[in-house]
């Protein structure tokens, strides 16, 4: 059977193509009913079935044409860069499926240039979105795209984008069929499915074709949900549903009969992205566990902000590997009673977030002059010049830099007319000067956390602020990993707490809190702390996950062991995956 997506062809009894994973069912190519094996007509238009692929279209070159050919120069290079770390590995990923919901009926009336004209702007809206959240175009099919999240680039976050990227096809899709309505009359509507699972990443090309094996259902759930979606809806799986909990708002839509699986699946749909921005946001909002084995960590934050309220300038640098505590303990550490009199300005970039300027600054900027998303422009503009003044006369000067970075004024002449390097000059001394007046009114915390994610706009900014702490009663409080590099480790006011494991004693100590004591559960135990090696972020997941699969039964403190502890660990989506 020829796959209708990559071409290949495929033996007669194949239900996935061996080349794609693309689910195999032999369609009309006049209607697109689904037809059974072997047939010569279509039972429900009576057009002979073709043999062999029909003759390609511009849309169907782009279908077999190398993945280099569309992805974006910075995004090939980290694919390139990131090969031989994942070739051979197995990797937990999301599949996205999206197209255009009753293409065939849509464009069935129109000149195939037309036609064409129609599709290609959405085919190009979907890549952008996908590529923006740093995803793989794995196929680009006549009136949709198949994407994978978390390979090649890695991305521990990868369900979360795949939801991002989703939401703006569907933000994006929107426009377009407004204006295709209002010009031609036409109904557009994308649909998309998404599912998260593991793959075999078996090679990379110097193309960029990913050559995998999806495990399980990976693939095909997802093209199924795409199927099953309504016109301009977004549907995903449970095990999507549980990594992106708290970072997007959904509803049930219920247990659903999904070919090729023996049970219902209950689906759940996309309905928009929340404020949660972090794990730490996302555990806050569902209950933080108990905070074991930081005390001496936490200590030296509070002498460095003891420093601070005497009017010596500090940077403080919480660094670790991935999930080890780094944002728990700077967030114990700001909601302690020793903060109180002081400001804190909080922004974090985002993990896609290095092609957006200033993005932590412009969160900081929001909360200190306390923007709302719903107030109209004029406003905001007032509130930022009343609050300048009543600070500091000086800062007048500053007020069009400060206005364009938040999105007021940005059109304005005599900004415009400056050259880059004066707006970024303008942008740098103006947050600097306000942020220095505002620590002489109270203690002012200036919290990046993530910093190996930040844009270099921001890290411009960041260094230039460093240069005149000393003096200052103000914090610079950051965190982030051991990859991310700087150049104040030599000031004499720099001082890293870096985070190490959890002693056993400790990792226990969680396990207790979080299992219980039963009589049953002494080796899953021993196998827990043997697996997350001190990790508590990789300790609470791998709870999480025992619970949903229903490996243990109970509630907060009180579970017990429902099977067997050596029959666990088949890497059934535990973390982390053996």
């Amino acid at each position: 059977m020829i796959c209708s997506s990559c071409s290949h062809e495929n033996p007669e009894q194949a239900k996935f193509c061996s080349q794609c994973g693309t689910p195999l069912s032999l369609t009309c190519n006049a209607c697109g009913v689904e037809l059974p094996a072997g047939a010569k007509f279509c039972v429900e238009c009576g057009t002979a079935v073709a043999t062999s692929p029909s003759p390609p279209t511009t849309t169907a070159v782009r279908q077999t044409s190398s993945p280099a050919s569309y992805t974006p120069k910075h995004l090939a290079e980290k694919i390139i860069n990131s090969r031989s770390a994942i070739e051979g590995e197995r990797k937990q990923v999301t599949v996205m499926f999206a197209d255009l919901k009753g293409s065939m009926e849509l464009i069935a009336d129109l000149d195939p240039e037309e036609a064409q004209r129609i599709l290609d702007p959405v085919i190009n809206l979907m890549m952008e979105a996908v590529h923006y959240y740093e995803g793989t175009v794995s196929l680009v099919l006549g009136d949709g795209l198949m994407a994978i999240f978390g390979a090649p680039v890695a991305h521990e976050d990868h369900a979360v984008r795949a939801c991002y990227t989703a939401l703006r096809i569907q933000e994006s899709a929107a426009k377009l069929a407004e204006d295709l309505r209002r010009r031609i009359g036409i109904e557009l509507n994308v649909r998309i499915g998404l599912n998260s699972g593991d793959v075999v990443v078996r090679s990379v090309g110097t193309d960029l074709r990913m050559d995998y094996s999806a495990i399980g259902h990976t693939t095909h759930l997802a093209s199924r949900l795409e199927q099953l979606a309504e016109s301009g809806s977004i549907l995903m799986g449970p095990s999507t549903m549980r990594l992106v909990e708290g970072y997007v708002t959904s509803k049930s839509g219920g247990e659903r009969d999904v070919k090729g699986l023996g049970e219902p699946l209950e689906v759940f749909e996309v309905l928009g992205a929340t404020a949660v921005r972090s794990r730490l946001q996302a555990a806050v909002e569902r209950g933080l566990t108990a905070f074991l084995g930081r005390d001496t960590e936490l200590e030296l934050l509070r002498q460095s902000l003891t420093r601070v309220e005497e009017e010596h300038g500090q940077i403080i640098a919480v660094s670790g590997e991935a999930g080890i505590g780094k944002s728990r303990l700077i967030w114990e550490f700001i909601h302690s009673q020793q903060f109180q009199g002081c400001r804190v300005l909080e922004g974090a970039p985002a993990a896609f977030g290095k092609t957006t300027s200033y993005g932590p600054i412009i969160d900081m900027m929001r909360r200190y002059f306390e923007i709302e998303n719903l107030q109209a422009p004029g406003e905001i503009r007032e509130m930022i010049t009343k609050k300048v003044l009543e600070l500091d006369q000086a800062l007048v000067a500053f007020l069009p830099a400060l206005l364009s970075l938040l999105g007021i004024m940005k059109d304005d002449p005599e900004w415009l007319q400056l050259d880059p390097q004066t707006q970024k000059r303008r942008l740098q001394d103006g947050f600097r000067h306000l942020f220095l007046m505002e620590s002489k009114k109270q203690p002012l915390i200036l919290l990046v956390d993530d910093l190996h994610w930040i844009d270099d706009e921001t890290q411009a900014l960041l260094d230039s602020i460093v240069d005149h702490l000393p003096t200052s009663p103000m914090l610079l409080l950051v965190g982030y990993r051991p990859e991310y590099e700087h150049n104040w480790s030599r000031k004499s006011y720099f001082r890293e707490v870096r985070i190490a494991p959890l002693p056993t004693s400790s990792t226990k100590h969680l396990l207790e809190v979080l299992l219980g004591n039963d009589p049953s559960l002494p080796p899953l135990k021993r196998m827990l702390i043997e697996r997350t090696d001190g990790n508590p972020f990789f300790v609470e997941e791998s709870v999480r996950t025992l619970i949903e699969m229903k490996f243990i039964g109970g509630e907060t403190g009180a579970y017990k062991l429902l099977k067997a502890a050596d029959s666990i660990w088949t890497c059934h989506g535990l973390v982390p995956c053996p």
